[in-house]
Order: structure tokens, then C-alpha cells, then sequence
């Protein structure tokens, strides 16, 4: 056998030997974390079955992709003590030290709360924020759940949660916003300081959980 044979062999051994999405060459990588996805009002878990598919496309296993449900009529603060039990949970099944959190409306405001009050900074590596009411808006103004009543402009909530630094400690901040997003009342309510702030093109507020291209850039940034 010739040397670039015996060669051309042992690299197809090792590729045989890899999980199936590092032996293709995808996205997912060692240093990749489990991702936990934080739906909004009035949404469940499987809001992000398109998202979820397309990161199982790019290699993350079933076991780091958490479609997380919770009852979104609550307090955001309750959601984000469920939050942190949740992300212990699912670093403990998958052996990994942090994980990645990827929300979506609502949702940014409990994993928000986790990640400055409750310790969840030292446990997030990425945090996305996808149509968040960072700063409130006024679609909230005409409902009267605890959670909802949060989202109002000019909250207590938000007042104490906006306070200081918005992007504390260590994990990597990162927004997206739609020009066309009639829910989030203004746009300008999802952009943080500190964070990276994405415009995106005229997609609808649900839009923002199927649009390829917010997919591509949200994988890109957890995954950098």
C-alpha cells in the first residue's frame, strides 16, 4: 500500500469514528453549548420548531436543544426562578458549564432577570434577544396579565431591570428588531446597551422565529 493510500485510509477511519455532525463538517462544534430557547406571551415551546430543526440540520444534538414551556401569565421574575432550575437541569444532562439562551419577545425579559439577579450570568455564555420589549411597548397596554402589565412602557419591572448596566457580566449580548414588527411598540424597545443590535428586513414579530437568515446570524453569533 502507498503511503498516500495508508494516509487516505486513516483519515477515513477517523471520520468514521466522529459523531455524524463532525465528520460532515457542519456548524456545530466541541465548544458549543447546549442552547435553551425562551418563548414570549402567549407562546409555548414549540414556537421554535423551525429554529430548533434548522440547528439539528447544523449538527446540535436533540439533547441541546431545549424547548422550554412555562406559563407565561406569571411574573417575569417567577418565569426566571423556573429559568435558572431549568438551566441547571439541562447542564446537568448534558455535562456542560454554561449554556446558550435564545428568546424571543417576552421571553427576553425573564432570562434577562436570571441573568442579573439570580446568578445566571456566570452560567450563560450568549444570550439572544429576538423582538424583545427591552423597553417596553405599548401593545401591553391593552392587556392585564402580571407578565403583560410588565411589559408596559415605564414599569416597575422594567424601570429596575434597565437599571445600570443592561448587559451584565460576562455572557455575549446580542439583539434583533424588525422595522415591520407591530408588536414591539417602538422598535427602538428591543436594542440594549452593550449588546450587538441587528436590524432585520420586514419580517412580521413571528416572522422573527422563522426567517432564515435571523436563524443563520442567531447560530453564528452563539456559535462564534
Amino acid at each position: 500500500m502507498s503511503a498516500a493510500a495508508a494516509a487516505a485510509g486513516a483519515l477515513l477511519a477517523v471520520q468514521a469514528s466522529l459523531p455524524a455532525h463532525a465528520a460532515s463538517g457542519s456548524t456545530f462544534g466541541s465548544t458549543s453549548n447546549p442552547v435553551l430557547f425562551v418563548h414570549g406571551y402567549t407562546g409555548a415551546g414549540s414556537n421554535w420548531d423551525t429554529m430548533a430543526s434548522r440547528f439539528k440540520t447544523d449538527g446540535w444534538p436533540s439533547s441541546y436543544l431545549d424547548q422550554w414551556s412555562y406559563d407565561w401569565r406569571q411574573s417575569n421574575a417567577t418565569t426566571a426562578q423556573q429559568l435558572s432550575t431549568e438551566v441547571d437541569r439541562l447542564l446537568a444532562a448534558t455535562g456542560a458549564t454554561k449554556v446558550d439562551i435564545v428568546s424571543h419577545s417576552m421571553g427576553g425579559l425573564s432570562s434577562r432577570y436570571y441573568l442579573k439577579n439570580l446568578g445566571g450570568d456566570s452560567k450563560v455564555d450568549a444570550w439572544v434577544s429576538l423582538g424583545g420589549p427591552n423597553h417596553g411597548t405599548d401593545s401591553a397596554n391593552t392587556c392585564f396579565d402580571t407578565s403583560c402589565t410588565e411589559m408596559r412602557i415605564g414599569s416597575s419591572f422594567l424601570t429596575a431591570l434597565n437599571s445600570g448596566d443592561e448587559t451584565p457580566g460576562t455572557p455575549r449580548y446580542a439583539t434583533w428588531w424588525s422595522p415591520c414588527d407591530t408588536v414591539i411598540n417602538p422598535d427602538s424597545s428591543v436594542s440594549l446597551s452593550g449588546a450587538a443590535n441587528t436590524q432585520t428586513s420586514c419580517l412580521s414579530h413571528t416572522g422573527l422565529l422563522t426567517d432564515a437568515t435571523v436563524y443563520a446570524q442567531t447560530r453564528n453569533m452563539i456559535n462564534s
